[in-house]
């Protein structure tokens, strides 16, 4: 089963994608793992990937199609496989569609986590990191004890002015590719409401797929 996995930041897609693969025994494709492990690969693709990086400019469409090409043609790739953060645009949705018609493979499912922006950003501007246990509190859905406040960390990801410029991103860019999967038939939306596994079986469902396989 091919599948791509669209949603704003925020939206819970990390969390999602993996009960997906988990369930339909197929790999998570990420480009910024892909682009990340090229560079430090350090290959002639890597090294080009890693200037763009240090000048903090966006990968070339072409690049990132490479990328995906090359990572598509795997032998884990055969069973299936899930995009997640690719394509971000309608033109690379394109891109992808002529790419796998050309080995007679083709997107089965577009999964849509449907969520609004204001509950992304109670969601995320919430949120505070531990830097002693790793573990992730929310000020008002998981308050932290109160003995820990003073050690817990805002992420600069995670403040209302980075997340408002992503948002507006999202809307710019990716979200046009909602009509274009609609188009085709291949658009399944799934509220972003929820408690985790409620949304994981939503998902699922979507798809024709049984209970999440939990390791």
């Amino acid at each position: 089963m091919n599948l791509v996995l669209l949603g704003p930041p925020g939206a819970g897609k990390g969390t999602q994608a993996d009960t997906i693969v988990r369930s339909c025994g197929i790999p998570q494709i990420s480009t910024g793992d892909i682009i990340r492990a090229a560079i430090r690969g350090g290959t002639e693709l890597g090294l080009e990937l890693k200037r763009y990086a240090d000048a903090g400019a966006l990968v070339p469409d072409a690049l990132v199609n490479r990328l995906v090409e090359e990572r598509l043609a795997h032998p884990d790739c055969g069973r299936g496989f899930l995009l997640d953060g690719y394509p971000r645009t309608v033109a690379q949705a394109e891109w992808l569609d002529r790419m796998l018609a050309k080995s007679g493979r083709r997107i089965d499912h577009v999964l849509l986590i449907e969520i609004d922006d204001a509950v992304i950003v109670e969601r995320i501007v919430g949120r505070r990191s531990d830097p002693v246990t790793g573990r992730i509190y929310h000020l008002v859905f998981d308050p932290p004890p109160g003995e820990i406040v003073p050690r817990l960390v805002h992420r600069r990801d995670d403040t209302e002015a980075v997340l408002t410029r992503r948002l507006r991103e999202y809307h710019d860019k990716t979200a046009p590719l909602v009509p274009y999967y609609e188009r085709l038939n291949l658009l399944r939306r799934t509220s972003g409401l929820g408690a985790v596994d409620q949304i994981g079986q939503r998902l699922l469902s979507a798809i024709g797929v049984g209970a999440a396989v939990h390791a």
